[in-house]
């Protein structure tokens, strides 16, 4: 029975364990903080849990539109936070009993690789060592920093410390407009404070669709967000009555004042003093360099998940966790990107997954564009959710999906049939004649596979 040691429980980490386990490995795992990651304790779940909190207080704003009666009486910060929590405690003690009831060994402490097959752990003032057969290393991501004068803390919050704020601020200015950025503004406005989202590039959420990209900037600038794009920061300074951040936009020099300031640059790889060069390890950068079989540049040992860089994505961290262990127990697998969907969970949601129009016209493929808008579907009208639009792109030559976009009601969710549609090579003739049930938000998918054909019933 082979031995494999796991560096991090994270989203990953804690996958590779279990299915290692089911592949007949004993398993020791190395965690330094709580089990489930930065998705689990500071990322995907606590963002959702505020998220959630923000779609109820929007919802209880505009009851009268729902002919219901009732008064909007604000939102209770410390007991929002205190929600959070208790989602993701309930989820940690999820993680901590799947761990005991398939058999893998814990150890709490900070893991530094002594070699390719060993790793000490700092458990509080002792070292342990754990000596194993394969080595897989899921050591996540940690925030990214501006090299601004005072972009750092305390001046500027991580998207780690603002999950945790005491009190609801007046104002906030967001410095990036990416996912992390338009869900904290989304967060934080529906709540009631005043937020500024200062981006560096041409437009928010710039990995997806241009045109999905700015239906979601139409959309938070109706609740008042105020977004500057193209601008890029030079200070973050402190006055008496809070922080100013200074940036140029083009050649305007410009300011927003508020009371606090987030940092939502993104994440790096957390690869700095866990002996990953010392043990041989081949680096490009920060980040540690995988095959698309997990295996790094050491014989025996994978690394996986937002280390290698790439998609930093929890869902992808637990199938390139799949995909690492089954290599180290024997087996041969090898991780594809694909059909791989992303969502941004603001109002309107974003669900994605494959080529972009543009992305597709670089690649100097011929295409149709198919688009269904919710303003003509029956349940999002029914439901008061009229905004947004689905875009399919399908390669012109053979009809097959390869991208599709949806901004609008449970986007989230929706984006699956499509990325089902891709990893199965469905043409759009396809997806277009199955049958969706009516009335329901699924419809427009429906509609747009048939727009891509000229014939979509209710355009």
């Amino acid at each position: 029975m082979a031995h494999v040691v796991i560096l991090g429980g994270g989203p990953a980490g804690y996958v590779a364990a279990i299915r290692a386990r089911q592949l007949d490995c004993e398993v020791t795992l190395i965690e330094q903080d709580r089990l489930g990651g930065v998705c689990l304790n500071r990322g995907c779940i606590p963002s959702k849990a505020l998220l959630r909190s923000a779609e109820v207080a929007r919802l209880a704003r505009g009851l009268n539109r729902y002919g219901v009666e009732g008064e909007f009486k604000g939102v209770n910060w410390p007991s929002v936070v205190q929600r959070k929590a208790r989602v993701v405690n309930q989820l940690v003690k999820g993680i901590e009993f799947l761990m005991k009831h398939n058999g893998v060994t814990v150890v709490e402490g900070r893991g530094r690789l002594l070699d390719p097959r060993t790793v000490s752990v700092d458990t509080g003032g002792k070292e342990d060592v754990v000596r194993g057969d394969r080595l897989v290393i899921a050591t996540g991501s940690v925030p990214a920093s501006l090299p601004v004068p005072g972009c750092q803390a305390p001046t500027v919050l991580t998207s780690d410390d603002v999950l945790d704020l005491d009190h609801l601020p007046e104002s906030m200015t967001i410095i990036g407009g990416g996912v992390i950025g338009v869900e904290f503004a989304e967060i934080f406005s529906a709540a009631g404070c005043k937020v500024t989202i200062v981006e560096m590039l041409p437009r928010i959420v710039p990995t997806e669709d241009e045109e999905i990209a700015a239906e979601l900037a139409r959309a938070l600038r109706k609740k008042k967000i105020e977004i500057f794009t193209d601008s890029r920061v030079t200070e973050v300074a402190t006055e008496e009555d809070g922080r100013v951040v200074r940036f140029t936009r083009g050649e305007e020099q410009r300011e927003v004042k508020s009371q606090l300031v987030v940092s939502a640059v993104g994440r790096w790889p957390n690869s700095e003093g866990i002996g990953l060069q010392e043990a041989g390890l081949e680096m490009d950068r920060r980040r540690v360099k995988a095959n698309a079989r997990m295996e790094t540049s050491v014989e025996g040992v994978y690394a996986c998940g937002d280390l290698i860089g790439g998609l930093l994505l929890a869902h992808v961290a637990s199938a390139e966790g799949k995909v690492a262990v089954t290599n180290a127990a024997g087996g041969s697998a090898e991780m594809t990107y694909d059909a791989i969907p992303s969502c941004v969970y603001t109002h309107p949601e974003i669900g994605s997954v494959g080529l972009t129009q543009a992305q597709a016209e670089e690649r100097g493929i011929e295409t149709k564009i198919g688009k269904f808008f919710y303003r003509a579907c029956g349940k999002a009208v029914a439901d008061g959710e009229r905004e947004g639009l689905v875009k399919l792109v399908v390669n012109a030559a053979d009809d097959k999906i390869i991208g599709g976009h949806i901004i609008g009601p449970h986007a989230s969710d929706l984006v699956h049939e499509l990325a089902l549609a891709m990893k199965l090579e469905a043409t759009a003739e396809q997806v277009g004649e199955m049958v969706h049930a009516h009335p329901t938000l699924a419809e427009p998918v429906m509609e747009a596979a048939e727009d891509a054909l000229g014939i979509a019933i209710h355009k």
